[in-house]
């Protein structure tokens, strides 16, 4: 008789001398979220999940309840939603604890539709239906300081020091001692985890350090950049630092989160060609630059996002895509039959990477499906808005109206989903207006440092 999925996890658990999971996911903004639970309530509820109060994808970085928009069925008075968990993530995450990745459902067992991870599932079905697989690698970028994160706290964040000296420039090895310890530390945690990385970094700001996530098929790889996120933040607490993935944290550069992807089917990777984009590469980045200004409410998620938005300091301005042209916002990668891609390099370091994940292969593969040409590849500097060449959306509410006008990427993400993420985004516009000082053109407040410091 074959061995059920609960005496095969019972018998892993046993094995490894388990004493209580983690189950996790994000909520929208990106934090991850769950429950630590003993072994036998973990057996219960692997097929139903584990209730969470609607909450968890309905309150804001501040525990506010978001009001001033429609809420679907499955968000009311404190109405249970279900975490079930991916037991294809079920890892050891150190003796004794494991971890698991789950995704949000109804209690009649109806996905919601608003769960990152099951949306990013669901548009990779949707690649899977056009009869292609989708690899991604992302890039993260943080910041560690060397005040713990309590000493950060009462500093109210501010006036903290970048770990690792003052030196700014990027692929800088003349660091203190300090600094090697952290990045071998996560190195380290990383390998014991299973977690595959490419290659870590110092970036161009004092105390950043770039961590590259490994290829693997698209949801994976959000998986992992998740985890990669926590590792960071557990070593960082194992040490006596803090860390921050805020998108801007200071007047110092801001932090970016860039995702490729590429699309492959049984004959290798669709998006070769000898002579340079192939006809599928070119109609993907059509879709993706089609959607771009809308698609930026996602990938700059927060009021503190678009203080990134700056020419010159790196990230994109413009709508634009060009061949290995770093300056705009969707780089080709070309003419080779195993790393021809796409580069997305408009998300800051505190966007949701299974949210921007489902952007832009559902936006690109709207473009494959119905053909969209994009304009000619931008040849040149991408910044200070060259003439002729449209901005991308500068403020929280500017992405949110051009989310709001964006039927194709209502189409591939599902109208629910986009009303509801505009009303947390025009939500957490109010919430700096009412709450947070209301100036977008001073400094970096308290209130945003507050809020993002340690959640985004």
């Amino acid at each position: 008789m074959a061995e059920t999925t609960s005496a095969r996890v019972r018998r892993w658990l046993d094995e490894r001398a388990i004493t209580s999971i983690r189950i996790e996911a994000t909520n929208l903004d990106g934090t991850f979220v769950g429950k630590s639970i003993s072994p036998k309530k973990f057996l219960s509820g692997l097929e139903a999940g584990f209730p969470f109060a609607d909450v968890v994808l309905g309150n804001d970085l501040g525990n506010f309840p978001q009001f001033g928009f429609a809420f679907p069925e499955w968000r009311g008075d404190l109405l249970d939603i279900f975490l079930r968990p991916d037991l294809d993530t079920l890892i050891e995450w150190e003796p004794g604890k494991a971890s698991v990745i789950g995704d949000f459902w109804t209690k009649t067992g109806a996905p919601v539709s608003v769960c990152p991870r099951n949306l990013l599932r669901k548009v990779e079905r949707q690649a899977a239906i056009e009869g292609y697989s989708v690899r991604a690698a992302i890039e993260i970028e943080a910041t560690v300081f060397e005040e713990s994160v309590h000493e950060a706290r009462r500093k109210g964040y501010k006036d903290l020091t970048p770990l690792g000296g003052v030196a700014g420039s990027a692929y800088v090895h003349a660091k203190s001692g300090d600094w090697w310890q952290f990045l071998g530390r996560v190195q380290q945690r990383l390998e014991e985890l299973g977690l595959e990385w490419e290659a870590c970094n110092d970036e161009a700001a004092v105390g950043q350090i770039e961590i590259n996530v490994a290829v693997a098929d698209i949801v994976s790889t959000a998986d992992n950049w998740a985890r990669t996120r926590q590792v960071v933040r557990e070593v960082a607490n194992e040490l006596g630092r803090s860390v921050t993935f805020m998108a801007k944290w200071s007047d110092a550069w801001g932090q970016a989160s860039h995702l490729n992807i590429s699309l492959a089917n049984e004959d290798g990777n669709v998006f070769f060609a000898d002579d340079g984009p192939s006809d599928v590469m070119r109609n993907f980045i059509g879709g993706v630059v089609q959607t771009m200004p809308g698609a930026t409410s996602l990938a700059l998620p927060f009021l503190t996002s678009y203080r990134r938005q700056i020419p010159l300091e790196g990230p994109p301005t413009t709508v634009t895509w060009g061949i290995d042209n770093k300056t705009t916002a969707v780089r080709a990668v070309t003419r080779h039959p195993k790393y021809s891609r796409i580069e997305y390099r408009t998300p800051g370091a505190d966007s949701n990477a299974y949210l921007v994940a489902a952007a832009v292969l559902g936006a690109g593969l709207y473009g494959v499906v119905n053909g969209v040409e994009p304009p000619a590849p931008f040849v040149g500097m991408a910044w200070c808005n060259p003439a002729g060449i449209e901005a991308l959306p500068h403020t929280i509410t500017r992405a949110a109206d051009a989310l709001a006008a964006d039927k194709a990427l209502a189409q591939v993400l599902g109208q629910e989903f986009v009303d509801y993420w505009i009303g947390t985004r025009r939500w957490e516009w109010l919430a700096f207006h009412t709450m947070g000082g209301g100036d977008p053109d001073c400094g970096i407040t308290d209130w945003e440092l507050n809020r993002y410091f340690e959640l985004v």
